[in-house]
């Protein structure tokens, strides 16, 4: 009888070691994000990656998450309700865009800029984003979204450092050649960007919601 014990007690201990040696324990998992910091897991290789593959947050992180928000009709030149009407005529004086610039480029850059209020209000920066969701109407006339213009109106407010370096990298406006980005910010958030049949208001082609962090360190 205690010959077969230690012998199934062998077999036991043989059994756990080989099946350690095929998957990763529990202490070979990555450890939690400490209390108040969050963690954004971004892409290897990449120095400059537009997103981040997914964001540990701490315990005890205060966060903030903002509803869904559109852009603002500040031109007050074009038809009410119009997709054009919604060019920021702070950034496009007179809604007048520059070569190459799409009107979901020129409307992500609204939209963006009222995010940015909105933290500011709450005492957050773009820097604090962590998750983005984006929905995205096609314009008037074509078939697909314009995700192309989406991104370059995205990385001048996100994603815009060398992780390498640490020095901005240049964003084009349209077709003009890469300039400094209007926002210089290392943050990476997770995010997701969808076509839609239709937004809520009338001439919106871009809606965005962000959640952000208070961190106990930056």
């Amino acid at each position: 009888m205690k010959t077969r014990v230690i012998a199934g007690l062998v077999a036991l201990v043989v059994s756990f070691t080989a099946g350690a040696s095929t998957a990763a324990g529990w202490w070979d998992r990555p450890k939690p994000p400490k209390p108040g910091t969050v963690v954004p897991a971004l892409p290897a290789g990449q120095s400059n990656p537009m997103i981040a593959t997914g964001v540990s947050i701490g315990a005890n992180t205060p966060v903030y998450k903002t509803s869904g928000i559109g852009p603002t009709a500040l031109n007050t030149d074009a038809p009410a309700g119009s997709e054009a009407s919604y060019v920021d005529t702070t950034v496009f004086p007179g809604g007048a865009l520059p070569a190459g610039v799409t009107i979901t480029e020129a409307q992500g850059i609204n939209v963006l800029r009222r995010i940015g209020e909105n933290l500011q209000a709450a005492g957050l920066s773009y820097a604090d984003v962590y998750t983005m969701r984006v929905f995205l109407q096609n314009p008037a006339g074509a078939t697909t979204a314009d995700f192309a213009g989406w991104n370059r109106a995205y990385r001048q407010y996100f994603a815009n450092t060398d992780l390498t370096t640490g020095r901005y990298v240049p964003v084009p406006l349209g077709t003009a050649p890469p300039a400094k980005p209007f926002v210089v910010n290392k943050s990476r958030p997770s995010r997701f960007a969808l076509e839609i049949e239709n937004l809520p208001v009338t001439g919106w082609l871009v809606e965005v919601e962000v959640d952000a962090a208070y961190p106990g360190k930056r």
